[in-house]
């Protein structure tokens, strides 16, 4: 059955795979979970990732995304919950202080993270409190995929988007948790995560100009 939607799969799966590599929050808090905690927090953030893409692919199925960008005052709810979640991870990386002088891990030692099922709640709660994708999800659902297309093919296409998110994000956190990476990045400490704090805060800023 696949493959009669394969034009259709072809073209969701290339608009959705170059929507995912364009630098985002995802990006931001994934390097930031890599450099600062290690490769096992920063592959269980990918993983929370991955599964917060299942929450927009749900309520698309379901119809809810529809209602949200019909009735202005539920998409504008959920445009604010999401400024708000990021910009409380904004702050946290904008607070964030030098290493205490000789104490400064080392790019092999990475510091003490948070456990893994906070990890994961972080890069879930970055991908589904982001109503960009809540738009994503509903333009490319009702523009590239048929009316007619089954509801199974349909979850085929949304199982297809977790997983590539989180392939790509798990690459990612694989490629700043190196030593020869950290390396580099863990001299700058503190000032790379508030880098990611303020890439995350002109986020924020934007979700805010469009309400």
């Amino acid at each position: 059955m696949i493959a009669a939607y394969l034009p259709e799969f072809i073209a969701l799966a290339t608009v959705h795979f170059l929507a995912v590599v364009a630098p985002g929050p995802d990006f931001a808090v994934t390097v930031s979970q890599s450099v600062r905690h290690g490769r096992k927090t920063g592959l269980l953030t990918a993983l929370g990732i991955g599964c917060g893409i299942s929450v927009h692919v749900a309520y698309t199925l379901l119809g809810i995304g529809a209602l949200l960008h019909a009735s202005e005052h539920l998409m504008l709810g959920a445009k604010l919950l999401g400024c708000s979640y990021l910009a409380c991870l904004a702050i946290k990386l904008l607070r964030a202080r030098p290493a205490a002088s000789g104490l400064e891990p080392a790019a092999d030692a990475p510091s003490p993270g948070p456990t893994g099922a906070k990890a994961f709640s972080t890069g879930f709660l970055t991908n589904a409190t982001n109503p960009k994708a809540t738009l994503f999800f509903l333009a490319i659902f009702t523009t590239l995929v048929s009316a007619d297309t089954p509801l199974k093919v349909q979850t085929f296409y949304g199982v297809w988007m977790c997983a590539v998110n989180a392939a790509w994000f798990a690459l990612v956190s694989l490629l700043f948790s190196k030593a020869s990476v950290r390396a580099a990045f863990i001299r700058m400490g503190h000032w790379f995560e508030r880098m990611m704090g303020l890439i995350l805060v002109g986020f924020a800023v934007r979700l805010v100009l469009s309400l």
